[in-house]
């Protein structure tokens, strides 16, 4: 399971011409499932991203949590996170699990942050979506579930 978190100041999804998810202060996830994920890499993940001390505390320093700020995840799917473009200029994304079982992970992911007591919003799955986003920092990560590795 891949995820790219970026710390926001605000961001939303659009799907449509309507807005999905929106969140102010917190973090935006784009979250992919790869062919040998299991619900193990899941639970990594989402303590993972709940977890994160990425926001700055009193005196700058990035020492606090999601919770601890008050902040709110906007969870987007992106199977494109598993695009291999090693060979050619197209793509590959063979790496990428199938839909319907990428959608259940995705979904026990969202819950999983939820349960971690995460506030959440969300794209939608499979629909062409729109995000916009204030990068606050910069501050973006990379994470790789090395559960099914």
């Amino acid at each position: 399971m891949r995820a790219v978190v970026q710390r926001v100041s605000q961001a939303s999804v659009v799907v449509d011409g309507k807005t999905t998810g929106q969140i102010g202060l917190g973090m935006v996830v784009l979250v992919g499932m790869g062919t040998g994920d299991v619900e193990d890499d899941v639970g990594w993940t989402a303590a993972k991203v709940v977890g994160l001390r990425i926001f700055p505390d009193q005196a700058g320093k990035m020492n606090r949590t999601l919770l601890e700020v008050g902040g709110s995840l906007l969870i987007v799917s992106q199977f494109t996170l598993y695009g291999d473009v090693q060979k050619g200029k197209r793509p590959s994304f063979t790496a990428a699990m199938e839909p319907v079982a990428a959608e259940t992970l995705y979904r026990k992911f969202c819950e999983a942050c939820r349960r971690l007591g995460a506030r959440v919003e969300e794209g939608v799955f499979r629909a062409e979506m729109q995000v916009f986003l204030v990068n606050d920092g910069p501050v973006t990560l990379i994470l790789e579930s090395p559960v099914s590795k």
